[in-house]
This record gives C-alpha cells, structure tokens and sequence, in this order.
C-alpha cells in the first residue's frame, strides 16, 4: 500500500501551512555519469561549514567516508564489483554514487521532533535547526534511510538541508553547483522527475536495462522522495533499503482506531451506568 493511499495525496510545502508556495524543488542524481570525484562532498563542507570527519582508510574501498553522518551530508559511495567480460575474462565494475538526505514526501522525522527543530520549507525540503534541537535523537530511528546523525561533541541531530540559504537566495545548492558531470541536479521536482524518466528510457533504448529510478515513485513508502536517484543496479547494492516505509506511516489510522475504541468505551459506560440506575 502506498504511502498516498495511507496519508492521503500531499504536497509538502502547502500541507506545513506555507501559503504562495514556490514550485517544489528536489534533486535527481544520475549515478550513470557519476565519476567519484568527491566535489560535491568537498563542496558541502565548505559551503556549510560541516566538520572534518577524519580520513579512514576503510580497507573495503576508495571511500574514506563510509556513509552519511552528521559530519558527511553528501557521501559517494564507491562499489567495486567482480564481472566477466563478453569473453569470459574476470573485470571489474565501479558503481559509484554521491547519497543524501531524500527529503521524503512524507516524513518521519519531522512527526516524531518533540522541539519542532525539524521544519519543512517553503520549497518542500527538510531543515533541522541546530538552535531548537535538543539532541533527544527521535528523529533518528524514525529516518528509514538512517539519514540523520548526532554529533559526538553537543549531541543535536545534522543532515542535509540542500543548501536552504542559497535556495532562498535564487542559488543552486553546492554540491550540484560544483559536480562537473551534471550528476547531481537540482530543480523543480515535477521537471525532474520528467527528465529522469527521459534518461532512463535513452539507457534502456542504448542497450543498458539496469538503469532504474529510486525514491521516484510518489506511490511508495515515502511519498516519493525529493532527492531521487537513477541506479545502475539493486538498491541493495548501493546500501540502499529495496522498500523504504516511513515509520510514522501508521499514525493516522492508528489514532482512528483509537478513537473508535474511546467512543465505543464511553458508549459502554453511559450504559452501564444507566442499567444499574434501572
């Protein structure tokens, strides 16, 4: 069941209360063209002034990072995989692909915030702010792509926030600004999701029937995603869960479920109390 038949259809700008809202604006990364640069990460950092998360040869790969973290906002990920050429020699394969916050349609972190820290924006997108956070970490478990992070030094929770002052200032944000393949871009959502189906359909007619889109489905667990990606093989492979669910998914019919039983209490009691005064 999708998350539109369980929530009902949303669009997250005008839904958070935002009247005259813009277009809402997202990112497709196309893993395709992705050559593992690190621009985007390098261009992350400095732009929001992320802290150095160290240099750690992870002994499994080029990557030094290892996954999104509050001290890595965008992550390549660099997958080396053993194949067969057409005549049977052993190769090998790089998937590589820059990850981030997905910015859900629906999205769990933002249900469970006690402080209301985590906001939606009047572009859709998904924004902590580290001056309302108290680092009690519900967001966390509650991200069913294991997104958010505390950092070990104050405890508040970190993650992408697409650059939300450069969006408000008209600017591209700066990973997609400096990734020199046009693998990160950014957008309006609806033009987005047109392009990305574009590209999937040139790879499959080139010949490439692995090339799939992820987080694109507004029908899915999520909502669909505001950061998407097109994949060159199972999301597994890319760390990626095959079938993300917003935990909080359950909450409305969860809450009608317990209305109806407090009714059907009260019901029960008014009538109790009427039979023993008879």
């Amino acid at each position: 069941m999708g998350a539109d038949s369980l929530f009902g259809p949303l669009d997250p700008a005008p839904d958070a209360g935002w009247t005259a809202a813009p277009p809402r604006m997202g990112f497709f990364t196309d893993t395709s063209v992705c050559i593992g640069c690190k621009a985007c990460e390098v261009a992350c950092k400095e732009w929001n002034a992320v802290p150095d998360d160290g240099f750690n040869l992870l002994g499994t790969s080029y990557d030094n990072t290892g996954g999104l973290s509050a001290n890595s906002w965008r992550h390549v990920a660099f997958i080396e995989q053993d194949v067969l050429t057409q005549t049977g020699r052993p190769d090998i394969n790089w998937l590589m692909m820059s990850n981030v916050c997905k910015h859900c349609t629906h999205a769990g972190c933002l249900d469970v915030c006690p402080t209301g820290a985590l906001f939606r924006t009047e572009f859709g997108t998904v924004v902590v702010q580290e001056d309302v956070c108290n680092g009690c970490g519900y967001c966390i478990p509650a991200c069913p792509y294991g997104v958010i992070d505390q950092r070990e030094d104050d405890g508040r929770a970190w993650k992408c926030t697409m650059c939300y002052d450069r969006m408000g200032d008209g600017m591209t944000p700066a990973c997609a600004q400096a990734c020199p393949t046009q693998s990160i871009q950014y957008g309006e959502l609806d033009e987005l999701r047109t392009r990305a189906d574009a590209r999937v359909a040139a790879l499959h007619a080139d010949g490439d029937s692995r090339a799939r889109l992820y987080g694109h489905d507004p029908q899915d667990g999520v909502g669909g995603d505001g950061a998407f990606f097109l994949l060159l093989d199972e999301p597994e492979v890319y760390g990626l869960p095959p079938d993300p669910v917003v935990a909080t998914r359950d909450l409305p019919a969860m809450w009608r479920r317990a209305g109806v039983a407090g009714l059907a209490m009260a019901a029960a009691v008014v009538v109790s109390f009427l039979g023993g005064r008879a």
